[in-house]
């Protein structure tokens, strides 16, 4: 059996010899202890192993990698990331709750849930300006073909009216609630109240409904557009109740009313205002037929 003497580690000859080459060379042996030692002249040093920076840079890496990014100022794009960070189920879901109004079910608590988004609100407006613009194109144009004094023009101006009336709608609209809820919520302590962006979140999706509602408009039915007006009024605007009024509830019982009043007063101006002008009745006046006055020719004979 092998003694523990013959276990230890034994120098090679070319150590052996640089050593006696250079007596204060240093070496490092490897032994079980965590201290290491010198060997040589009696100048040897002791040689360390600082591994602190690369520990630290480590570190350091480990920190960025795993930490968020920071939110940069409003004139970056990281900024305005965060309000499109929503996936295709999240939208479809919230597209969902705002043409399933249920009593008690809250737009916010319940499918907002404290991550409002504008990537929804932005496209569904989108939509709706071109659906509102074609679709009354069309409305005209099929109301009119038995005309013959008729001529199609494609109408593009309405594009731009119907962008302006939406957009100013889904955004103005918003911002004054959110501002006068703001406000009420200073002089009464016991009014909550939204975001800003939780407001416009709602709003952008209320008007889902009025997409598929624009495109039935075509059919050239007038109880049928004023139906379908109605129905739709009827499922965005409790969408739009149903979320502030447990917000303006606590408020005096007049302003309350008053609030939900003017909401739902607004909304039904947007939704009549585009069928009016949009989707017109074209109302065919019959033409005179200029008549020619008959004229009797009476021939008198003289009798002979």
């Amino acid at each position: 059996m092998a003694s523990p003497n013959d276990l230890q580690f034994q120098e090679f000859e070319e150590a052996a010899e640089l050593l006696a080459a250079d007596p204060e060379a240093s070496t490092l042996c490897v032994s079980g202890s965590d201290t290491p030692t010198t060997a040589g002249g009696g100048r040897g040093e002791d040689v360390k192993l600082d591994l602190s920076e690369d520990e630290e840079g480590q570190e350091e890496s480990s920190e960025l990698l795993g930490g968020q990014k920071p939110t940069g100022g409003f004139w970056t794009f990281e900024y305005y990331e965060s309000f499109f960070n929503v996936d295709t189920v999240q939208v479809l879901d919230r597209v969902k709750g705002s043409v399933l109004p249920l009593p008690g079910r809250n737009f916010i608590k319940h499918y907002l849930r404290s991550n409002p988004d504008l990537y929804g609100p932005f496209w569904i407006c989108v939509t709706l300006v071109f659906s509102v613009a074609i679709s009354g194109n069309l409305s005209t144009f099929l109301s009119e073909m038995g005309n013959p004094s008729y001529h199609y023009r494609p109408q593009f101006h309405r594009v731009t009216i119907a962008a302006v009336v939406i957009f100013m709608y889904a955004w103005l609209v918003p911002v004054g609630l959110w501002g006068f809820l703001t406000w009420r919520q200073g002089t009464e302590r016991q009014i909550g109240g939204y975001s800003f962006l939780e407001t416009v979140c709602v709003y952008g999706y209320s008007l889902f409904i009025y997409i598929p509602t624009s495109v039935l408009w075509i059919i050239p039915f007038e109880w049928l557009r004023w139906t379908l007006i109605l129905v739709a009024m009827v499922i965005s605007g409790s969408v739009l109740v149903l979320t502030f009024w447990p917000v303006v509830r606590d408020d005096t019982k007049v302003m309350a009313v008053a609030t939900v009043v003017t909401i739902v007063v607004l909304h039904t101006l947007l939704a009549i205002g585009c069928k009016l002008y949009f989707f017109q009745t074209a109302v065919h006046v019959p033409t005179p037929v200029p008549t020619t006055p008959s004229i009797h020719i009476t021939l008198a004979t003289k009798s002979h």
